[in-house]
């Protein structure tokens, strides 16, 4: 049965990880509904945040995979229940409309939006939240006037996580970092030992 999954790839900070990444879906006819990239909580890590509609078999396939690209660290799925998530959206109205049929105030309290640029010709209003939010705010302004709409892409957080830098701590504990010594040279190839 296909179902939501986040998928979080943690990754080095290298030109062409998104295409590389992306291309595992593409190649595999998956579409991604929602692909975010940026800073982790770690220096020289990016957090990949891909939402794909599929089924566990084919989710756990794909971890698979991505986890054998050689500059991706870690990679986890998650379903809708398990992650905190959001995301961020904008909606463009013309002032005229919206201002002498609505009381904006009660639209600003009513759907968490806040406006955050007021022009003479349109206001535009912001919310963070889920695509069901979203969508029900569209569905307000329509007959007000939307000019123009965009949602960002999802953010997550995992519920039962420590945070990737702990993984990374672990990691840095069990690789020995000093006293190598070269034990003997083969082929101008170096082989180390402690």
């Amino acid at each position: 049965m296909k179902k939501d999954f986040t998928i979080t790839v943690y990754t080095e900070d290298r030109v062409g990880m998104v295409s590389r990444i992306s291309n595992i879906f593409s190649r595999r006819k998956i579409n991604i509904e929602y692909l975010n990239t940026a800073p982790s909580e770690v220096e020289g890590i990016h957090r990949f945040t891909i939402v794909i509609n599929e089924s566990l078999e084919v989710v756990r396939k794909l971890l698979r995979i991505i986890e054998k690209q050689v500059d991706v660290l870690k990679a986890y799925s998650n379903t809708d229940e398990e992650i905190i998530w959001q995301e961020v959206a904008l909606y463009k109205v013309s002032s005229e409309t919206i201002t002498e049929k609505v009381k904006v105030e009660r639209l600003l309290n009513e759907y968490g939006a806040r406006a955050v640029a007021i022009r003479k010709d349109y206001i535009v209003f912001e919310t963070t939240g889920h695509s069901e939010e979203s969508k029900k705010l569209i569905k307000f302004f329509e007959p007000y006037g939307l000019i123009e709409f965009v949602r960002g892409a999802r953010v997550a957080i995992i519920k039962n996580s420590h945070g990737f830098h702990e993984k990374v701590k672990e990691f840095e504990k069990k690789q020995p970092t000093e006293n190598f010594e070269t034990t003997e040279v083969e082929d101008d190839k170096a082989v180390f030992s402690l």
